[in-house]
């Protein structure tokens, strides 16, 4: 399951009209509201993660830009403050990429960003909350 996370930016003159209804009814979509700034007559903004099949996500954007919504993909990463990390380990034992190990015998606990998916089950089980998700906006084009 392809589950993007995206930035919408409504022109005022659609805010009135039910285009995430349609979304989710026309091409099989879930989403999950994150953040929402939408009132009548006013831009507005929707943080929204879509989820489903990605040639169905891809079909749902194109829908979205034909109905005047400019939209922006939100890529996640993962950081580790190297200043908190105390190298508990706590995190490894949920990472299921193998981008947070121990490494013996030195009992090291290096960040691999190469290996990690942005999962963020690392992140509540930190204990300095060392972890984080970075939200980085990638404007898609038309």
């Amino acid at each position: 399951m392809h589950t993007p996370i995206y930035v919408l930016k409504f022109p005022k003159e659609i805010t009135d009209q039910p285009i995430i209804c349609h979304l989710v009814r026309k091409f099989d979509l879930d989403f999950n509201i994150l953040k929402a700034d939408i009132l009548l007559q006013q831009e507005g903004f929707l943080v929204l993660q879509l989820m489903g099949h990605k040639e169905n996500v891809t079909k749902g954007l194109a829908y979205l830009r034909d109905q005047g919504v400019v939209v922006e993909n939100l890529a996640t990463s993962m950081r580790r403050d190297d200043n908190k990390c105390y190298e508990c380990g706590a995190c490894t034992g949920v990472c299921p990429t193998g981008a947070l190990s121990v490494h013996q015998p030195e009992m090291a606990i290096p960040f691999d960003p190469k290996k990690c998916t942005a999962c963020g089950l690392c992140v509540p089980v930190c204990p300095v909350r060392a972890m984080q998700v970075s939200l980085d906006p990638i404007t898609l084009a038309a």
